[in-house]
């Protein structure tokens, strides 16, 4: 009871002021930036509990697109230059990193972004009235509407900084997915002339070289790489000026062009205006062209993954061809047991962005008329996604491919003694007179190579370079080389 009275006047003593809106008046926290219109959301969206400021990268797109737009103001004469300074000093500080608590309104939240909007208006119009001398509040000096947003609408700045902070999330996911493919290609190095058999449908096929199997997954990390830099300029194309519904309504004609200028010059990014604002406010295609890519890198990263752990099984009764680096005891009741605890992580990060995927494939298409209302929860999910992919690539590449080391005896053995190898044959001996060596080579666990020197009559020369796994290795380590860089 005691406590609760405490709590009590605690919350009776914190200074308020009142503000208003079309619905009515309300109290806000003196002590806060944000306004109203921030604090109606606070109290309508209660669901996820995750807060816009758990995506540094939005706040800051957001206040670079208030700043450019600022600018444009008042280069237009559309709102006075004291106040365009005030507002943009406010912007840098908040693109600095500066007043993030100050971003408290749910990610997933209805109205199509407008909270996130007005949260940014109204937090921007407080620091930059007390930036120039004012208390918050005092919106007849600098309005959150008026002045912040003018010539503005959540349509057209919310897509413009999701956009931005997309390309600004995408930078780091590039970097990681660079750098697990380099990781890839020097343990391919490593092992160019190292043979193991490879593998179709879980059964022995053809041999290969360890090198062979790693360069693979060096070259879809290359691939996904080259993806990601193919879809940053399609998020380049902005709806700045357009305004509701993409009509431009309370825009001047000239603001379009001005303000994605200076936004250009300020991000340093070769932005452009849209080509049809109407249509560009329900397209989607950015968002869905970013999300495969992620998917897709993500597909190749559960795949290297994946057969890390099969290739790690073992060690005495699976395929034992690697060991992943032991990080942590695998079991609570088997003494000794190590699992593959760093891959099996990577795999519930890919499972996480396969969701992802589904959240923006539905979230897409839910585009109504003349607007998209759900730009929230797409902005959330892939840069909730895109964050938990760069980080997983980075853990993958520090506690597991840089520490693998191969059992290159046992993948001579396998590459040895496995009846497929029966296939280099084929064009000497025709494929059924091979079949036959192979199945003896099954039945006896004897090599293809030694049934092959007893049943045909090819030189011993021609069958060490045809089937001898060591040699083969060589040529096909060469191979591997030779697409090392390509």
């Amino acid at each position: 009871m005691i406590d609760r009275l405490a709590s009590n006047n605690s919350s009776m003593a914190r200074a308020m002021r009142v503000e208003h809106d079309c619905i009515g008046t309300l109290d806000v926290p003196d002590d806060v930036y944000w306004g109203i219109h921030t604090q109606r959301a606070i109290g309508n969206f209660t669901v996820s509990g995750i807060a816009d400021s758990t995506h540094p990268q939005l706040i800051r797109a957001y206040a670079t697109v208030k700043r450019a737009c600022a600018e444009a103001n008042a280069e237009l004469g559309l709102i006075d230059r004291a106040k365009a300074r005030a507002i943009i000093a406010a912007c840098l500080e908040i693109e600095s990193g500066a007043l993030a608590d100050q971003f408290p309104v749910d990610v997933l939240q209805g109205g199509a972004g407008t909270s996130t909007n007005m949260n940014m208006n109204e937090v921007i119009a407080n620091r930059a009235l007390e930036i120039a001398g004012h208390r918050r509040g005092d919106y007849a000096f600098i309005h959150p509407n008026d002045d912040v947003n003018h010539s503005q609408s959540t349509n057209d700045t919310y897509p413009a900084a999701c956009k931005l902070a997309l390309i600004d999330a995408i930078g780091p996911l590039a970097e990681q997915t660079r750098a697990l493919g380099r990781a890839f290609h020097d343990l391919a190095d490593r092992h160019a002339d190292d043979v193991t058999i490879g593998r179709t449908q879980l059964q022995d096929a053809v041999p290969m070289t360890y090198g062979q199997e790693f360069h693979a997954f060096a070259s879809f990390m290359k691939a996904d790489c080259m993806a990601l830099e193919h879809v940053v300029p399609q998020l380049m194309s902005l709806n700045l000026g357009a305004t509701a519904i993409g009509t431009g309504i309370c825009a001047d004609l000239r603001f379009r062009k001005a303000a994605t200028e200076h936004l250009a010059r300020i991000s340093g990014l070769p932005v452009t205006a849209a080509p049809d604002p109407v249509a560009a406010m329900t397209d989607m295609s950015a968002y869905i062209a970013v999300s495969q890519t992620v998917k897709n890198l993500a597909i190749h990263l559960k795949k290297a993954a994946d057969d890390l752990r099969l290739l790690n099984s073992g060690p005495h009764d699976g395929f034992n061809d690697l060991n992943v680096p032991a990080r942590q005891a695998g079991s609570s009741i088997m003494p000794g047991k190590v699992n593959p605890v760093i891959p099996e992580c990577v795999d519930q990060c890919c499972f996480m962005v396969f969701g992802m995927d589904t959240t923006v494939t539905w979230a897409a298409s839910e585009g109504q008329l003349q607007l998209n209302a759900f730009d929230p929860v797409m902005i959330h999910a892939l840069l909730d996604g895109i964050d938990l992919m760069t980080r997983a690539l980075a853990m993958f590449r520090e506690r597991c491919v840089e520490g693998i080391t191969v059992n290159v005896e046992v993948g001579r053995r396998y590459a040895q003694y496995s009846p497929s190898i029966a296939a280099t044959l084929n064009d000497e001996i025709g494929y059924e007179h091979a079949v036959d060596i192979a199945k003896e080579a099954s039945v006896t666990g004897r090599s293809v190579r030694d049934i092959a020197g007893e049943r045909t009559d090819l030189p011993a020369s021609e069958l060490d370079a045809l089937l001898d796994p060591i040699t083969l290795a060589r040529r096909l380590g060469q191979t591997c080389r030779e697409h090392r860089d390509a």
